[in-house]
C-alpha cells in the first residue's frame, strides 16, 4: 500500500490522517504522559481536549479527549472483558532505557510480553502501548 497522502476518488480532494485521538478521564493528565514520552509539543489545550504533534511534522498528530467513563481494556484479551481497539507502537533505539523512562513517567510494565524486542505497557489511564526496537 502507498504510503502518504491519497486523493480522493475523482473528487480531487487530498485526504492524510489528521491525528489518532485517545479517550481519557482527563486529558490534560494523559497528554502530558505522551508529551514527555514522545518529545512532541502541545497545540491546543482545552479541559476536554488536548492535541500533541511531532515538532518535525503537523500530522499525524495524537489528540485526547475527555470519555468520563473509560474502561480500561484486558491484556491478554479474554472473552467477555473489555477488548483493545487500537495501541500506539512507539520505535525506541534502547528498549530497556526507554521502558525505564517510560515507568519513571508514570506507566505500568504488563506481565504478559509478546516476544524479546518489544514492551508492552500502560499509559497512566490503562491505555496498553507497546515499545519496540527497529525491525521488531
Amino acid at each position: 500500500m502507498r504510503r502518504g497522502r491519497l486523493r480522493g476518488q475523482g473528487r480531487g480532494k487530498t485526504t492524510m490522517l489528521g491525528a489518532f485521538v485517545i479517550g481519557t478521564p482527563d486529558p490534560p493528565a494523559l497528554a502530558d504522559f505522551y508529551r514527555a514520552l514522545l518529545g512532541w509539543e502541545e497545540v491546543e489545550r482545552e479541559p476536554h481536549w488536548v492535541r500533541l504533534r511531532s515538532p518535525e511534522r503537523e500530522r499525524p498528530g495524537l489528540s485526547f479527549q475527555l470519555e468520563g467513563d473509560h474502561t480500561p481494556p484486558v491484556w491478554p484479551p479474554r472473552p467477555g472483558t473489555q477488548q483493545m481497539q487500537a495501541h500506539l507502537d512507539v520505535q525506541v533505539d534502547d528498549l530497556e532505557a526507554e521502558t525505564g523512562r517510560a515507568l519513571a513517567l508514570g506507566a505500568t510494565l504488563e506481565g504478559q510480553q509478546p516476544q524479546d524486542d518489544v514492551r508492552v505497557l500502560r499509559d497512566p489511564h490503562g491505555h496498553p502501548f507497546c515499545l519496540f526496537l527497529p525491525g521488531g
